[in-house]
């Protein structure tokens, strides 16, 4: 179960999302952090991705004009789901350690994203 300040910082992670800003993203994750994106060979992904910067940046680009963020239960965690005209376009998983954000996990894969609507 997630911590009352696992959750916290969910929430200031979607925060910053939805203000589009980079740098805010990655005060909030570890110098390791790690993100692993799914498009199931039927969204272009970047796969892996490694280091503060680069994860926010990935992170940040997901959302542009029209995609709503919203923190929701994922797996049992806090998490954010997007969406575009109410269809859900991403789920992101987080794994938070010491009160920063230490893995991501985006599902963008239409098949897994199906029990979502």
């Amino acid at each position: 179960m997630f911590t009352s300040s696992g959750h916290a910082v969910v929430h200031r992670f979607a925060t910053a999302c939805r203000a589009g800003s980079a740098d805010a993203v990655r005060s909030l994750l570890t110098r390791e952090v790690v993100a692993v994106t799914d498009g199931g060979g039927q969204v272009v992904t970047a796969g892996r991705i490694q280091g503060p910067g680069e994860v926010a940046r990935c992170v940040t680009e997901l959302i542009g004009p029209g995609v709503a963020l919203t923190v929701e239960a994922v797996n049992g965690q806090s998490g954010v789901v997007l969406r575009t005209a109410g269809r859900v376009v991403a789920v992101v998983s987080l794994q938070v350690t010491g009160g920063k954000v230490a893995a991501v996990w985006i599902v963008l894969n239409p098949d897994k994203l199906r029990h979502w609507e």
